[in-house]
């Protein structure tokens, strides 16, 4: 199997008549931008660079929501213990840290809980449910877990414990029987919004909490009033959480994040997380120029790689100590972690590719298990042989007891439907289409893989397996505008959902170039047409310094922004691709 994969261009077609006759407003780059969004007319146009969300965002439309406040404010009311049940990864910390704020601000006796990797793995288990319930703890509330812990719920019941599940994993057959259950997935929730993040639902449950009055004030969470709380005070959380996780920033999920960027983009005088401040100084980030890019490429890692190699607890009490030497402290340690993540996950991904790669030339599915690997880093290995050969991978740790695996998938490939399918032989699974996780017997580890072969190569037979570079619109360098630009920039927060406007430009000719970066991983170009010179930079792509040169014709694939650096501003290209022109 090669490791060098051509990418397929879909350059979408042009807006039909009418609908470029309805977006006849913009320049026509961006009406084919906004039409591949499917945002055909003027007014779901504005909605959407408006930030807005389309639809309704009460959050008492969300199953579970209404007798979860009433349960909640009868806990605040008498002072119960509560305890927030959190998970190990960016989303689960915030989504607890979140809730353990809300909830605090508005005069609980909250606690978090976040279960440690190696020891208790992911989600509820009975052993953290008898501890709680042995300090008195009256009512549990998950975040970022729990939609398939249907043994566990029967545990919370039997101990007393009346046990709340928000989720927005997708659910299975039965939904356990909790108190309550929130996920806008299940069936039958009338929520219009079903891709919050854990963090997202987490939020909008304070913010039904607080808008109910929650014990004390009078509201918050939606429209920053005088309440205990406000909404600013923890959109960062769900923006991190949300971005990080991977939620599509389409719809209120784009709306939430935009508005948490806000609130991290704010003076450093003004922010008012410790952990976020020191964090920027740690990573050399400049407060104003943080976006959606800077969360998943740069925050995250960093927060993740608490839960990764050691406890998540030190990353949920960054985002929650009010002391400004700790928050310094622990933004360090999580650097120096963030670092050794980052060289066990090159040993991993090279010792997992050579046990997918042999033998499985023609395989439809990476799979690599082994007893050296960590917990908190085969996810991570995963993404690479993912990324790399863009087939679905699984890396798995070999124990004794149990085998426990991470899943990374593809577009034309749905994970967690594959292993619910094979759910017969698994102790425990879930997840998303393109990521999950599963629990299974050593015994059923050979008869798993050869199940998910089996699945990979039905659904994968035939099918072009290369990744695809979907470009809104073909353009000129004399396009290629300030004004532009301008444009493209309100389609922000792009990410996962919401991709950055992609552009093609075939026939530019180099004019200078040269690598950047450890080992000439980058490349950095200076092309020009039809008179026009623009620059563009290619992450990932300094292996083109050696098939290219001074007078090359290439063609390429790109973002385009205006990009600022020691105070000055310029146009520049973000390379997606690149070829030869023919």
């Amino acid at each position: 199997m090669a490791s060098l994969i051509s990418k397929k261009w879909n350059i979408a077609p042009a807006p039909t008549p009418d609908v470029a006759a309805e977006l006849g407003g913009y320049s026509s780059i961006v009406a084919r931008a906004l039409a591949q969004r499917g945002l055909t007319t003027r007014a779901a146009a504005e909605v959407f660079l408006a930030g807005e969300a389309a639809g309704s965002t009460d959050p008492l439309l969300l199953t579970g929501v209404p007798e979860t406040v009433e349960r909640l404010g009868r806990a605040l009311a008498r002072r119960e213990k509560i305890a927030v049940y959190g998970d190990y990864d960016v989303d689960g910390v915030t989504a607890t840290a979140l809730l353990v704020q809300v909830l605090t601000a508005l005069g609980g006796d909250v606690r978090p809980y976040i279960p440690h990797r190696e020891d208790e793995g992911y989600g509820l288990n009975h052993e953290a449910l008898n501890t709680l319930a042995g300090e008195g703890v009256g009512m549990v509330v998950t975040v970022d877990c729990g939609i398939r812990s249907l043994a566990e719920a029967d545990t919370a019941r039997a101990l007393g414990l009346d046990l709340v599940i928000t989720d927005h994993h997708v659910p299975g057959d039965e939904i356990p029987a909790a108190f309550a259950v929130i996920n806008p997935k299940q069936a039958g929730d009338a929520y219009p919004e079903k891709m919050l993040a854990g963090v997202g639902i987490a939020y909008k449950l304070a913010q039904a909490l607080v808008r109910a009055g929650g014990g004390k004030g009078n509201g918050a969470a939606g429209g920053d009033g005088n309440a205990a709380i406000k909404a600013s005070d923890v959109l960062d959380l769900v923006a991190l959480g949300s971005v990080a996780d991977l939620a599509p920033l389409a719809g209120e999920n784009r709306l939430l994040v935009r508005q948490g960027l806000q609130v991290m983009n704010r003076p450093p005088d003004k922010l008012r997380r410790e952990g976020l401040r020191a964090m920027y100084l740690s990573a050399g980030i400049k407060p104003g120029k943080l976006d959606a890019g800077t969360i998943g490429f740069v925050l995250g890692p960093r927060l993740n790689a608490a839960g990764r190699l050691e406890s998540a607890l030190d990353a949920y009490e960054l985002m929650t100590t009010t002391d400004l030497y700790r928050a310094g402290q622990l933004a360090q340690q999580l650097e120096v972690q963030n670092r050794e993540r980052q060289a066990l996950t090159r040993e991993t991904h090279q010792r997992a590719r050579a046990l997918a790669v042999t033998n499985q030339t023609d395989s439809h599915l990476l799979f690599a298990a082994h007893r050296d690997f960590r917990h908190g880093i085969v996810g991570l290995a995963a993404s690479r042989l993912t990324e790399e050969f863009y087939r679905p991978s699984i890396v798995a740790r070999i124990e004794d007891d149990a085998v426990r695996g991470s899943c990374r998938s593809i577009r034309e490939f749905h994970i967690t439907n594959a292993l619910d399918e094979c759910r017969d032989l698994l102790m425990k699974h879930g997840g998303h289409a393109a990521a999950a996780g599963f629990t299974v017997a050593p015994a059923n580890l050979a008869e798993l893989e050869n199940r998910l072969r089996a699945i990979a190569a039905r659904e994968l037979a035939g099918l072009d397996l290369r990744p695809t570079v979907h470009i809104d619109s073909a353009a000129r360098f004399a396009e290629l505008t300030p004004a532009l630009a301008a444009e493209l920039a309100r389609f922000e927060p792009c990410g996962f959902g919401n991709p950055a406007p992609v552009l093609a430009t075939r026939g530019a000719r180099v004019r200078g170039l040269r690598t950047m970066g450890s080992e000439g991983a980058h490349l950095r170009l200076n092309l020009i047409q039809d008179g026009v010179a623009l620059d563009a930079i290619g992450f990932g792509l300094g292996a083109w310094a050696q098939r290219i040169d001074v007078g090359s014709v290439v063609d390429l694939a790109y973002t385009f922004e205006i990009d600022e650096w020691n105070g000055e501003r310029r146009l520049q290209m973000k390379l997606r691709d690149l070829r030869l022109s023919e």
